[in-house]
């Protein structure tokens, strides 16, 4: 079939076949786009999320859950990908993302690896974040909890320790891309216009959990009333009004955007943003010298007690060589690239 009659039969079938929200697409969904509130001027809302502005984008595919370890292990045996956490670090890498001056560690530290929730057996502040992550030699995607642990029977869970570089990598294999942040809470809020979560704003319920979160006294105690004490599979729980689970708890979810704590202040309540793709640099005041990029949705560790960046509006800046075991990540397709992708194929998808 001549190229320029079958670009002309795929333009009609997009104008005679409109994309509905909710439809689905190879474990992805139709994000209808529009007009939203995005952030919080909740006064329980950290300053990184105010002040709420309106945004636009336009429509995308989005995957209906995070990328499970099944899907993340057909990409590693399509490709022989290792991912960060499998590699020995390069201090002339590290040293460039730390305050100068910083002393190299020992050789014997240089490992590969990723940090690991490991619950304290004791009372501790919850000031300090370093009394609940460890670092593990040895986990990584394939061993979660360090060596000797596995993902036999979580092939449906989410894959973990995974660090921006390794998302992107996924992404590129399977002609997708990560979300922007202003596509991500769009898709999150389900439609639902100014809720403080995914589901609306009753508040997380013990007795019917709608999402894998922590209950009980972070970090020590996790009553599971939810059912689980680290990653859920994905699809466990409700999904919001675009079909889409998982947009609260289970694992954080890289975006495409650079974090800057202080970019809605520089928005300034600025009127008709459309399609935001975030700053040009990064900026964390905390943690001046390391890459960040934006992370969303919160984890199995967030609680009202400790992090409730499960809301909607929840937003972090991750370290791009993170990688953790509550640290995932989703897909998105435009109609752009999907039909630019159908038009090399030749055929609809």
């Amino acid at each position: 079939m001549n190229s320029l009659i079958r670009l002309l039969l795929l333009a009609t079938a997009f104008v005679l076949n409109p994309l509905h929200a909710g439809e689905t697409l190879n474990e992805m969904v139709w994000i209808p786009g529009g007009q939203f509130t995005m952030g919080s001027d909740h006064e329980s809302s950290p300053a990184n999320e105010s002040p709420a502005h309106r945004v636009r984008v336009d429509g995308f595919w989005m995957d209906i859950a995070e990328v499970t370890n099944e899907q993340f292990a057909r990409f590693v045996n399509a490709t022989g990908y290792v991912t960060v956490a499998e590699r020995k670090p390069e201090w002339e890498e590290m040293k460039k993302h730390l305050p100068p001056n910083t002393a190299k560690p020992p050789d014997a530290v240089l490992v590969a690896g990723s940090l690991v929730f490991t619950p304290p057996d004791r009372p501790v502040p919850l000031s300090n974040h370093m009394f609940w992550w460890r670092w593990v030699a040895g986990a990584d995607w394939r061993h979660p909890d360090g060596v000797g642990s596995d993902i036999d029977g979580k092939e449906r869970h989410p894959v973990v320790h995974i660090c921006y570089s390794d998302a992107m990598a996924f992404c590129q294999w399977a002609g997708k891309r990560l979300p922007t942040e202003a596509e991500w809470e769009f898709a999150a809020r389900g439609g639902l216009e100014s809720m403080t979560y995914t589901w609306g704003n009753k508040p997380f319920s013990y007795d019917e959990p709608q999402a894998n979160l922590w209950q009980g006294e972070f970090p020590g105690e996790n009553l599971k009333s939810d059912g689980y004490y680290g990653t859920a599979p994905v699809a466990t729980y409700h999904p919001n009004g675009y079909g889409l689970f998982d947009m609260a708890g289970n694992v954080w979810e890289w975006c495409s955007d650079w974090y800057r704590a202080d970019l809605y202040r520089a928005r300034n309540r600025q009127v008709g943003i459309n399609n935001p793709t975030g700053p040009d640099r990064f900026l964390d005041p905390h943690d001046p010298y390391a890459p960040k990029r934006v992370t969303r949705g919160g984890s199995f560790l967030c609680s009202d007690i400790y992090c409730s960046a499960y809301r909607a509006s929840g937003r972090c800046g991750t370290h791009i060589d993170s990688g953790a075991s509550n640290l995932g990540f989703r897909c998105v397709v435009t109609q752009t690239m999907r039909s630019n992708r159908q038009s090399r194929h030749g055929t609809p998808e």
